[in-house]
Parts: C-alpha cells; structure tokens; sequence
C-alpha cells in the first residue's frame, strides 16, 4: 500500500512537471507579456545561441502564437497574406491559408495569429478577418471588419491583433472598436472613425469588464459586453501612430507612445479618467511595456535608437537605463528577453536595482527586427521584417 501511494504521488508530480505551456496570442497566455516559465538557462546564449530551425514565412512584423505542436504566425509572398501552422519543433508546414493583400509600407501583415485551441484568428492590415480550422486550415467564416464595422483604414494599416474575450472576438477597428461573434463572425457592437495600432487590453473598472484601446486620437475606455464608451484621453502622437497596448495597473492604465510624446499613469476607476503623472522618460514606438513585481520594463525610444529601461510606475521616476537600441522585449520568468533592431538578443535579471546581463549574441538576425521576442518551453523565437523565423534553445 505504501509503494502504491508513493507511485501515486511521483505520478502526479511528474504531470505537474510536464504541465504543457503555451503562447495562445499577442503577448502571451495573459496577454503581458510574461511567460512564467522559471527552468531554463538565461546564460545559454554565452557559448553560442543553439538554432533549432530556421525559415522564412514572407515579409511582415507578425509575431507567433504556440499551441500544442503547431505554431501560428503570418507573412506576406507576391502579394499575398499568408497564414502559416508549423511544426513547433522543426518548423516544417503544417498548412497555409493564402489570400489576396498589398504589402503596402513597411510590407505585410502587423497583427498575430489568436487560437483558443480549436480555431485561429486571423486580421490583415485591409481588415480582412479569418477564423480557421486549427487542424487543417480551412475556412470556417470570413469577414471584414472595417466594411462591417464601418471603421476607416489607418495609415500603415491595422495591426492590432484579435483578442478573445468569451464568445466574443475585440478588434481596434474604428476610433472605439469592434466586437464580433466567435462563432460566425457576426457584428456585436461597433464604431466609426479611425482607431490605432494597439491590441485591445481587457481589465476591470468598477467590477464591470471594460476594453482599453488606442484610437488615432487618444485612449478609449468602452464596455466590454456593449461597446459603451465610459472614458477618453486625448493622446495625439505625430502620424497618428499609438501602438503600445495600454498597460492595467490595479485601477489605472499606464499609458506611452514615441515620437516623444512619452507617458502617463491614468486613474480610470472614478466617471472620467485622470491623469495622475506625465512624462517622457518612457517613449514606446511599438513595443509594449511589461510589468513585474511592481517594476516597469520597457523599450524607450524611436526606429534607430532607443534603451531598455526600468521605472517605476507609480510616479514615472526612471531607476536605470541601458542603451541596448531600439528593439521588442518580453519577460520569462525573473528575466528579460530583449531582440533589438539589428538583430542582437540579450537576456538580463529583471530587477530594479542595475542592469544586469545573463548573456547575449550578436546577429541572431539581419535588420529589421521591430516584432518582440517570444518565450514558450525553453525556446526563443525571434523574427524580421524580411520574415526569417528562427527558434532558438535555452532550456536546461
């Protein structure tokens, strides 16, 4: 009886274990940007980074989302959008699904693939919205969110990605968004105008589920279940461009765009939003900033320069910076995981106290590199514009 009961307990220690983790959508399984994978080695990039694969799925910024074996990311071949499902670990293709889309500037598609495990979202920058079969690819519904929705193309086209949120799927679309059916893709609740280029972020405010996204103009609060507008803050940027998802801080939003408009820490629990401190010692171009243990980390700065930078956000004073350029970040773990434009990747202590780095290699990638890096199961996967995927092995 006792060997039996021994067995048992290794059993269920050993499932626990081999928990499976995955990267379901933008930023990640809570949408923060933080993995919270601790087993791995932060200074495996000291010898040499360790290449598993490496691909091209055409040009664009997409990032990649995980789910079991198959990993989702888009790129864009002679005119045409292309969804890709590969072997996580080789990289070979699953499927593709293809569709017609202009590169336009700066080409191909902005957004990231979104599954719930059975089905895959998909948006190109036209607005053109898939759901798809996860085993095969085929397609279940198509829609088009700026025709439906009656929203305005923005300048370098939508590039905020789909975000579950129930039976519903939240786009930015319009200055306010878009809601939609998961299951058919019918139109919930919408609007007009012209919206920005930030994931929609769901959080709370007042016990009641509300939708934080960016517009051309400023930050938009709407209720999530009606699209009800509750609060707005006039945030205007050069071009219109706010890409940086709004950031829940208990009952406030941390707020921060580049083209030195800087950043802002807005109370939203009372009937109209408030800021409580602006400045501009965190600029975000693109990405967004992540949160851990009270600190904020972040890419401060525009295309060419840029620093990695810790503040702390509950008054905006800077506690250090590091002039790493300009780049994406995400965390695993206590450490951050950082891919500048160039194409160098450093991994660094998370802590307030100093920069400190585990390792680094120089030209995992050629330039440009914009999209953030992703963790998932000891693998780093980094991407450029030209649409060179590479997965890299850190774990122990």
């Amino acid at each position: 009886m006792v060997e039996w009961i021994v067995f048992c307990l290794i059993s269920a220690l050993s499932g626990l274990s081999a928990e499976r983790v995955d990267w379901p959508q933008f930023r990640g399984p809570n949408r923060d940007g933080i993995s919270k994978e601790n087993t791995w080695n932060p200074n495996a990039l000291s010898s040499g980074p360790k290449i598993v694969w490496k691909i091209n799925v055409g040009e664009g910024w997409s990032s990649v989302s995980i789910y079991g074996d198959k990993l989702f990311t888009m790129g864009n071949v002679n005119g045409k959008d292309i969804v890709y499902a590969l072997n996580v670990k080789d990289g070979k293709e699953v499927w593709r699904h293809s569709y017609p889309c202009d590169a336009g500037n700066y080409s191909g598609p902005r957004t990231t693939p979104t599954t719930d495990g059975k089905v895959v979202y998909t948006l190109s920058r036209n607005g053109d919205l898939f759901c798809l079969n996860m085993t095969d690819g085929k397609v279940i519904w198509e829609k088009n969110v700026l025709r439906d929705g009656g929203g305005e193309n923005i300048t370098w086209g939508l590039a905020g990605s789909p975000v579950i949120y129930g039976d519903m799927l939240l786009i930015n679309a319009g200055e306010a968004g878009v809601a939609m059916n998961c299951k058919n893709g019918a139109k919930i609740w919408s609007s007009s105008g012209k919206g920005g280029y930030s994931t929609p972020v769901v959080f709370k405010k007042g016990g009641v589920d509300c939708v934080a996204l960016f517009s051309s103009k400023g930050l938009c609060v709407v209720e999530a279940k009606s699209g009800k507008q509750v609060g707005f803050v006039n945030w205007e940027t050069s071009y219109d461009v706010n890409a940086a998802d709004p950031l829940p801080i208990n009952d406030k939003l941390f707020i921060s765009s580049g083209y030195n408009r800087g950043c802002a820490l807005v109370d939203i629990s009372g009937a109209q939003p408030k800021i409580l401190w602006e400045n501009k010692s965190m600029r975000n171009h693109f990405s967004s900033c992540v949160i851990l243990n009270g600190n904020l980390y972040g890419v401060d700065g525009n295309t060419g320069k840029g620093a990695l930078k810790c503040l702390d956000p509950g008054t905006g004073t800077e506690k250090w910076a590091q002039n790493l350029g300009f780049g994406g970040m995400t965390i695993a773990g206590d450490r951050i995981i950082m891919l500048n434009e160039g194409g160098d990747l450093f991994i660094a202590k998370a802590s307030p106290a100093s920069y400190e780095e585990s390792s680094s290699t120089k030209d995992i990638l050629s330039k440009t590199c914009w999209t953030s890096p992703v963790f998932c199961r000891g693998v780093i996967y980094c991407r450029n514009n030209k649409g060179d995927l590479v997965s890299i092995d850190v774990s122990k």
